[in-house]
């Protein structure tokens, strides 16, 4: 019986097939073409630019996701893309794409955070501004702008360890900050101690620390300026420095002109006596155990010669000869 039901099917089959062909010939051709087109659609075009990067910004839409990938060449048409992001949660950060990909590859990489690059390694200097730290990080994270960084950073000059940091691609510029505030309250830890052994506040040693860091080399130096810059302040004198024009003006300056000397700046050590009101670099270990424990000496004055060394003075007229002798 079910052999029978078969050669029934069968039989009904070829007779509709062989009187309606042109039909299925019409229904496989479309499909074909319709199958063709959405490969087409799908794959990468012919300018897919070689191994590049492309930014999502934080809080894009997937409208202006779309757009901005098919404008750098990623994706054949955005509408597609677009729909694929709509049924999820692109991920903001820097993407990296050092061969074509197809569409589908791209929309599951932009759910799923696969920005296809490895934490980058940015490293920061003892003594850097803010203003040099956002500089530095935006050119190493496309996706982190200076002016974004500068905001959320501004707050913490002086309180941002300098060290190398590894950071992802989707890092914000508050993640980057709170990194770096976390890493200096574990790496101040150490030296906790010697704060607490001095006569001096933990902040006016972070301000004293992020000077020396402008001002002197070696640690010895610095343990030595930073003696001689207490003295100062002990005797009510200015303390004279040049290195906070240079943060006054944003600039990297260290020979300020008369006119310079004039600002009217909270930061200008010319005209206000005791410290800045606040850091001026961001300082590492070595100047914060400087400001904290430094040689006691009856110095008042010192200058760095063009023989590449500090030298000393107790009185003006010494300091005098010493600027005669060394900075010809």
């Amino acid at each position: 019986m079910i052999s029978d039901i078969l050669t029934t099917i069968e039989t009904i089959l070829v007779f509709h097939i062989r009187r309606f062909w042109p039909n299925w010939l019409g229904v496989i051709g479309a499909v074909l073409v319709l199958s063709f087109g959405i490969w087409t659609l799908v794959q990468p075009p012919r300018e897919f630019p070689g191994d590049s990067i492309v930014v999502v910004t934080r809080g894009a839409t997937a409208s202006e996701i779309a757009d901005e990938f098919a404008a750098a060449h990623i994706v054949r048409h955005p509408t597609l893309l677009r729909t694929i992001l709509r049924m999820g949660s692109p991920r903001a950060g820097a993407y990296r794409f050092p061969e074509p990909e197809n569409l589908f590859q791209v929309g599951r990489r932009l759910l799923a955070g696969d920005f296809g690059i490895a934490p980058t390694k940015v490293t920061f200097p003892e003594g850097l501004t803010v203003r040099e730290m956002a500089d530095r990080i935006s050119k190493k994270i496309p996706s982190i702008s200076a002016s974004e960084f500068i905001a959320a950073a501004g707050p913490y000059e002086g309180y941002l360890f300098p060290d190398t940091y590894h950071i992802a691609a989707d890092a914000t510029a508050h993640d980057v900050v709170a990194l770096m505030r976390d890493n200096f309250d574990a790496k101040t830890a150490t030296v906790q101690g010697t704060v607490q052994a001095s006569e001096y506040s933990f902040s006016d040693i972070v301000v004293m620390a992020s000077i020396l860091e402008r001002e002197a080399r070696s640690p010895d130096e610095k343990k030595m300026v930073a003696g001689i810059l207490w003295n100062r302040i002990t005797k009510d004198m200015p303390l004279q420095v040049d290195a906070v024009f240079g943060y006054i003006y944003g600039r990297d300056t260290y020979s300020p002109s008369l006119e310079d000397l004039t600002i009217d700046s909270p930061y200008n050590t010319y005209k206000n006596k005791g410290l800045p009101p606040g850091p001026i670099s961001n300082p590492g270990i070595a100047s914060l155990q400087a400001a904290a424990s430094p040689t006691k000496n009856n110095y008042l004055f010192y200058l760095t010669g063009n023989d590449g060394l500090m030298h000393y003075a107790t009185t003006f007229a010494q300091h005098k000869a010493n600027r005669a002798a060394y900075l010809k």
